[in-house]
């Protein structure tokens, strides 16, 4: 089991635009086979900036999700919105490891 923290920097005058876009991909994310959470977070001390939390199941769940219509379709629309570049941090989930407990 992994997960990813998607650290990501919004244009003001895309907010709005941006957290829309994002829960249609969480909406669709949350559905796929070896998807354990798709957490959309804004920062409450600077709302441009957001930390998507994915877990999965496995390696290859999570390089499946970056084949998915939504998640294309996310990539594609928010691409123009961001203030620099997403980073993605992949870490190993210590716990919990049992999938019921999630």
């Amino acid at each position: 089991m992994h997960a990813t923290c998607v650290y990501v920097w919004v244009k003001q005058e895309h907010i709005q635009d941006f957290i829309q876009a994002s829960i249609a991909n969480h909406n669709a994310s949350v559905r796929e086979a070896g998807n354990l959470r798709f957490d959309v977070l804004q920062c409450a001390d600077d709302p441009s900036r957001f930390i998507l939390y994915e877990a999965y199941e496995s390696d290859e769940a999570a390089a499946a999700h970056k084949k998915t219509a939504h998640y294309l379709k996310w990539r594609e629309t928010v691409s123009d919105w961001m203030a620099k570049p997403r980073e993605g941090v992949k870490h190993h989930i210590i716990c919990p490891t049992e999938r019921t407990t999630w």
